[in-house]
């Protein structure tokens, strides 16, 4: 019966690291979802563990910015999906750099850490586009610490990009 929840329904997470600060800290254990991503993609926002591209034996986690079709940029510190500016406080600090606009292909996500400075997510080569077959599932639900216990929810700039 556990093999069957962990491996259709629902599994536990540890994050490692710091590239969620603030949203997520290093050591906090998360429920992931496993069954939603079977009936719809994934959202903007949502926040996401997936298999690491080049190792998929490596766990990462991270915020889904741009679904496909998308056109994701990044200019004088600021992420921009569709050309509209994402604007939010659940950010560490804004990105530095630019990045050229990208479209976002079928069947994938273009994910960033919260800790936009110090997070390895789809701005590198070795991560870049998200396949959707390499995502794990959604985080839902934080559980521990128990003081930090809560349903992770999208941060509502997120129902502002169209």
């Amino acid at each position: 019966m556990a093999l069957f929840i962990m491996t259709f329904i629902a599994r536990a997470f540890t994050v490692d690291g710091p590239s969620m600060l603030p949203t997520l800290q290093s050591g906090e254990k998360l429920l992931i979802d496993k069954i939603t991503y079977r009936f719809r993609p994934p959202q903007r926002g949502e926040v996401i563990v997936f298999r690491y591209p080049t190792n998929p034996k490596e766990h990462f986690i991270k915020r889904v910015i741009g679904i496909p079709g998308d056109i994701i940029s990044i200019r004088d510190g600021s992420v921009y999906i569709n050309g509209q500016k994402l604007e939010g406080n659940y950010l560490m600090k804004n990105p530095r750099g630019n990045m050229p606009p990208v479209k976002v292909p079928p069947e994938a996500v273009f994910v960033l850490g919260d800790n936009r400075n110090n997070s390895h997510d789809s701005r590198s080569r070795l991560v870049g586009f998200v396949p959707n077959r390499l995502i794990e599932g959604r985080a839902v639900w934080r559980y521990w610490p128990l003081q930090a216990l809560q349903v992770l929810e999208l941060p509502p700039v997120f129902a502002q990009i169209k």
